[in-house]
């Protein structure tokens, strides 16, 4: 059982310095250029302005009760 482990601990060993020791390429080390990350997407609010919201509560909510969202703008 001993013998296992550590017949498995210097395979993962050699494994893992075998990883880190790989050689660079010739193009990565002589272009000192990096590439841009992509611009991630800026959120610009919610989809209506507020004079459209009002607009669309005060068609919506004509003749309802003045309660809920519609508080302000029914009747």
């Amino acid at each position: 059982m001993k013998h296992h482990r550590a017949a498995l601990l210097i395979a993962l060993m050699s494994a893992v310095l075998a990883t880190g020791l790989s050689p660079v390429t010739a193009n990565a080390a002589s272009s000192g250029v990096r590439k841009k990350a992509p611009k991630q997407a800026i959120d610009k609010g919610p989809a209506e302005t507020r004079a459209e919201r009002d607009k669309r509560l005060a068609r919506e909510c004509k003749g309802r009760p003045n309660a809920g969202a519609c508080e302000g703008y029914g009747n």
